[in-house]
């Protein structure tokens, strides 16, 4: 019984932080879902004047900016970027882990469509090919 409870202790741990990287989950001020099936997230974000957001994951998305404005990207271990942003202009974001900040007076909308990754079917077997084929004959 002691066992069991220490691996699923040890599981949690495990599990726990790879959702807690959702930033939906992690910050619901800033992130909504706006639509999702099987091959997307849709996702609107909306930052007030120099907010900042937690760590988070995101898978390949495409961001489209809705506002003007100046964000800094900072990175794990430390590294930062900042980048001016139009309104309109679409971003395409390989997937990535970072702590956005909006470095400006004035709100800052942004529109992004996560990309899901989808499973494909496992790949047959060359012993699985030749059975088939044995059997046909």
């Amino acid at each position: 019984m002691r066992r069991a409870s220490l691996l699923m202790l040890f599981l949690l741990a495990a599990v726990l932080p790879a959702l807690a990287q959702d930033p939906v989950k992690v910050d619901p001020k800033h992130y909504k879902v706006e639509f999702e099936n099987s091959g997307v997230r849709v996702l609107r974000i909306k930052y007030g004047p120099h907010e900042k957001s937690v760590m988070h994951r995101h898978p390949n998305s495409v961001a489209i900016f809705q506002t003007d404005g100046r964000v800094k990207f900072t990175y794990p271990g430390g590294k930062s970027e900042e980048r001016d942003i139009k309104a309109g202009q679409a971003v395409w974001t390989p997937a990535t882990k970072h702590l956005p900040e909006n470095l400006t007076d004035s709100d800052m909308d942004v529109i992004l469509v996560e990309l899901k990754t989808r499973r494909r079917p496992a790949a047959k077997k060359p012993s699985d090919t030749n059975a088939t084929n044995s059997n046909k004959q």
